[in-house]
């Protein structure tokens, strides 16, 4: 039978062992590398500019095809783009869109141009309906600019507004915006971006309406 002495030694023992491989498992584990934080993730959601009604009466107003738009090589992803030195892109490392911008602008797109009035209907592609006008647009570029202080953020989109029956364009433009921005930070790029895209929308709804009544 073991005497009392031996069991407090044994006791000890496996008390320090255990003690000792915790303090080993706990030095693996601050040795790991540490995950990386999760971005941030912001929109393009700015409300939709007041437009005024184009007034076109419904029966000869034609409807409206919005195409899903394109992105020009660079921007065709969720990173948020900026620009410190000429012709070289960046991207922050902890923030990004919650989409591609082209596909965030699809759906303010169309209801910048459907609250113009100008349509009978304004319809998001892909669909199967018959649109007698279709809106083409390129995002040319999205990108906060560093090189100049405050910084700014620039939008550049390309829009051409085709006759579907004959593929004939009735117009087409380039609209530009450029936003100073209220901080050097992200948050600070996604707020002016987000103000150029009210600004864009605003002229391009103006856009469609006229070229609606050609």
């Amino acid at each position: 039978m073991m005497n009392h002495s031996r069991r407090s030694g044994l006791k000890s023992a496996v008390l320090f062992s255990g003690i000792a491989l915790l303090g080993t498992m706990t030095s693996c584990a601050s040795l790991l590398p540490k995950p990386p934080p999760t971005p941030a993730q912001f929109a393009l959601d700015e409300a939709i500019p007041a437009t005024v009604p184009a007034h076109v009466p419904v029966a000869t107003a034609p409807t409206l095809l919005v195409a899903a738009p394109r992105a020009a090589a660079g921007f065709d992803t969720r990173n948020i783009v900026y620009v410190r030195n000429p012709h070289e892109f960046e991207s922050f490392a902890y923030s990004q869109w919650v989409d591609t911008p082209a596909l965030m602008l699809a759906p303010l797109i169309a209801q910048a141009a459907e609250r113009t009035g100008a349509f009978r209907a304004v319809l998001r592609a892909p669909t199967t309906a018959v649109a007698e006008l279709r809106l083409d647009t390129e995002l040319i570029r999205l990108w906060q600019d560093f090189t100049v202080q405050p910084s700014r953020v620039r939008l550049t989109l390309h829009a051409a507004l085709v006759e579907t029956a004959t593929r004939r364009v009735v117009a087409w433009r380039e609209f530009d915006a450029s936003v100073p921005s209220a901080s050097e930070d992200p948050y600070g790029g996604v707020v002016a971006a987000n103000e150029a895209v009210r600004q864009v929308l605003a002229e391009l709804a103006a856009f469609c309406a006229k070229g609606a009544t050609r």
